[in-house]
């Protein structure tokens, strides 16, 4: 797969997750890469996401998260799901 092509994916993260601002922070450096989706917390401390975008930005979107200090991501489970054509901007939900 090119790392130019447009993927969206699933992804349920674990650790310390929530109460650390992790939606926000995924919502600033997912606009900074022009990546579009939405993010919001599940009742048993987990976070969940569907974020779509060329796959490198993708990888570098993870790899800012796990950099980030106050946030501890001990287990992200990534399913590949199909794109939304229409998808704009990217959204907290929850809130």
């Amino acid at each position: 797969m090119s790392e130019s092509a447009n993927v969206r994916w699933h992804i349920l993260f674990s650790g310390r997750v929530q109460h650390v601002g992790f939606r926000y922070t995924a919502y600033y450096r997912a606009r900074d890469l022009y990546l579009t989706g939405w993010v919001d917390n599940l009742p048993d401390g987990r976070v969940e996401m569907e974020i779509q975008g060329p796959v490198a930005n993708l990888r570098r979107f993870l790899l800012q998260m796990k950099s980030e200090r106050h946030i501890h991501i001990e287990h992200a489970v990534i399913k590949e799901i199909p794109i939304w054509p229409h998808d704009r901007g990217f959204s907290v939900k929850g809130y």
